[in-house]
């Protein structure tokens, strides 16, 4: 699989740098004075400084398995083993949660452990694992 390449944007680039590298562990790639690359667990994330607008901005929810997932969302799927360590280390790090890591469709196809988190800037994360992965794209 090839890697995805997202560009987010963000107000205060330090503290999201500081984020995406202290508390998600993302190796840091190349930087300028507006941007800085990370390796998102195998995928190139890059956060590019925006201007401080003071616009609001309504987040938007979708109910899913009797939780309110935030919409938009980026992440990504890991080995489950990868998602238990991720979760056991977020919590660690008193992360605040929007979802609870948890099992979503439980006895299902397709189920997945699911958590949601956002970052310094107000993205929402997701970071998902498959018990069976040939069930990722299974309807």
């Amino acid at each position: 699989m090839n890697p995805f390449h997202l560009a987010i944007p963000v107000i205060d680039l330090a503290t999201c740098r500081q984020f995406y590298r202290e508390i998600l562990d993302c190796p840091e790639g190349r930087s300028d004075t507006k941007w800085v690359d990370f390796n998102f667990f195998g995928h190139q994330l890059v956060i590019h400084q925006k201007p401080d607008t003071h616009s609001i901005e309504n987040q938007i929810y979708n109910p899913v398995d009797g939780h309110l997932v935030p919409v938009p969302h980026f992440g990504v799927v890991l080995d489950w083993d990868q998602w238990t360590d991720l979760s056991n280390k977020l919590k660690t790090k008193n992360v605040k949660f929007v979802i609870e890591p948890y099992i979503r469709f439980k006895d299902e196809i397709g189920e997945q452990g699911t958590m949601f988190l956002v970052d310094p800037e107000n993205n929402a994360l997701e970071f998902k694992a498959f018990k069976n992965m040939s069930q990722l794209f299974a309807k």
